[in-house]
């Protein structure tokens, strides 16, 4: 692998709490990434933004859902600027550009911008999602994924990969090694959204699904070894 696209929930970002940005995370996840980029890996990041706003109950109490989406999108801003600042301090070049434009806080997202930054050896961090409302971060995270060519698309999340059920409710659910993109849509499995699922399987990228938790595991899963699940044709 040399370039790979990484996708993070916002609720990744909120550590323990419930809420906001905890500083510690985004320190642990920056000590996560360094070693990769020393590798030679060119890494594109997605971030959700759950963490600082959820517009389901807003909407269920009368909000616009395209008012509530553009939030959302601004949402995943913030935490982009977080995290390239935590990245900075560290020593690592990062760049964020947007899906909309905010010019005065960020720059805007171009393919060209994105894979300049990626040969200079920058994270690139991708934010606002598609720049567009009814769209969800895994759908963007899987078209930035294609668009850069990355070699796979990462999901980053807080278990060791894709279940039969959730393993929290159902202790005896199954956990798979690999699925085909079909077998993922036809069992119902809560990976992405139907639209993401289907952009990587007509688009032949590989998916990983694993916990973002484990010490090491970037560098173990760009050294080859089997982490979390693996979806593909």
């Amino acid at each position: 692998m040399r370039r790979l696209l990484l996708k993070l929930s916002g609720e990744a970002l909120a550590g323990e709490g419930d809420f906001g940005i905890d500083p510690r995370v985004l320190e642990r996840l920056a000590d996560e990434i360094r070693p990769a980029l020393a590798k030679g890996i060119q890494l594109a990041i997605v971030l959700g933004g759950g963490n600082l706003f959820r517009g389901a109950a807003l909407q269920a109490a009368g909000m616009d859902r395209v008012t509530g989406d553009h939030m959302g999108m601004m949402a995943t801003v913030m935490n982009g600027l977080a995290f390239r600042d935590v990245l900075r301090s560290q020593g690592i070049g990062a760049d964020v550009l947007s899906a909309f434009e905010i010019a005065s806080v960020a720059e805007g997202y171009s393919r060209d911008r994105a894979l300049l930054s990626l040969e200079q050896g920058r994270v690139v961090i991708c934010v606002a999602g598609t720049g567009s409302p009814f769209f969800t971060t895994d759908s963007a995270a899987c078209l930035r994924g294609i668009e850069i060519q990355a070699d796979a698309v990462l999901k980053g999340t807080k278990v060791d990969g894709v279940y039969s059920a959730d393993p929290v409710l159902e202790p005896n659910a199954e956990r798979f090694e690999s699925l085909s993109y079909d077998e993922v849509i036809a069992r119902d499995l809560k990976v992405m959204d139907l639209t993401a699922i289907c952009l990587c399987r007509d688009h032949d990228m590989p998916l990983v699904v694993f916990d973002m938790n484990e010490p090491g595991v970037l560098t173990r899963l760009i050294d080859g070894e089997t982490v979390g699940t693996r979806i593909n044709a």
